[in-house]
């Protein structure tokens, strides 16, 4: 192993693990709720893969008024969904949404969903650039900021998955109970920080199939379901599976018909739990 943050562990290796509900596979949707700067402070980091995706330049009115058109419109239409279906959501809130956007964090309490800290901006993603002093400020401005207006937050997603050697560390200490941003494994396990590794979305995330991989949206309700037939054929259960929603990605008129398609679907299923991140993660410790 090139670093010690936690052992190898090959699957076969351990023993089984059952979820409580007795089913196989328990899928968690990580609804996002974001925002973004306009011109972010110097000495702040964006993810590079976005670089000339959308826009490179400053002001960058394309991603903010993208995520904006999320949390304006997308996210209701996608609410509508989870309401109709009697769906739980796991919300990945930064600091600054949540600090605009008091009427979206009142509508997501009132139905129950937990919040998920996801740092200050989605303009600030956390990287190596940083000392440790700064990324442990950086959590903690946003596990307090977000404490004093939704609380209850016990799981922590980085800004497009930034993670440096001492994240995981700084999280624990920080009183994080688990991470959304190592994508190794199809079970929850633990760090040497003691920080719980939930399964992230990865390929079921909209952003990554369908913005940066290009996958035409109809094909997405498609993976979905081979991922929950294949997971729940095989004979080992304790799965996890993630389905990341961005409401300016899902929330758009030609894109909700997909989603929609696919929740139905998972919500018709009885041999599948729809649970939050944080309930995984609490029954897996």
């Amino acid at each position: 192993m090139d670093h010690d943050i936690h052992a190898f562990s090959a699957q076969p290796w351990r023993p089984e693990r059952a979820w409580r509900s007795g089913r196989k596979l328990a899928v968690y949707l990580l609804l996002h709720v974001e925002h973004t700067e306009i011109a972010p402070p110097p000495g702040t980091h964006r993810d590079p893969r976005f670089r000339g995706a959308f826009f490179s330049g400053t002001p960058d009115w394309t991603a903010y008024t993208l995520r904006d058109y999320g949390n304006r419109i997308g996210v209701w239409r996608i609410i509508d969904v989870l309401d109709r279906l009697k769906l739980p959501a796991s919300v990945a809130v930064n600091l600054m949404a949540a600090r605009r956007h008091p009427e979206l964090v009142a509508a997501c309490r009132e139905r129950g969903f937990e919040p998920v800290a996801h740092g200050f901006s989605a303009s600030r993603m956390p990287t190596a650039r940083m000392t440790e002093a700064e990324e442990r400020a950086a959590i903690l401005e946003a596990r307090d900021g977000l404490a004093a207006i939704w609380s209850g937050a016990t799981g922590w997603l980085g800004q497009d998955h930034g993670a440096t050697a001492n994240t995981t560390r700084l999280l624990a200490e920080a009183g994080f109970a688990y991470g959304l941003d190592w994508a190794n494994d199809e079970e929850p396990y633990r760090h040497a920080s003691g920080l719980l590794a939930l399964p992230p979305p990865g390929e079921w995330d909209d952003v990554q199939t369908l913005m940066l991989r290009r996958v035409p949206v109809p094909r997405w309700p498609g993976l979905v379901r081979d991922a929950v037939e294949r997971l729940v054929a095989e004979p080992r259960g304790g799965r996890v599976l993630g389905i990341g929603i961005h409401p300016w990605v899902m929330g758009a008129p030609h894109r909700i018909r997909y989603l929609t398609d696919s929740l139905e679907w998972l919500a018709a299923r009885d041999d599948i739990e729809v649970t939050t991140a944080g309930a995984l993660a609490a029954e897996w410790s």
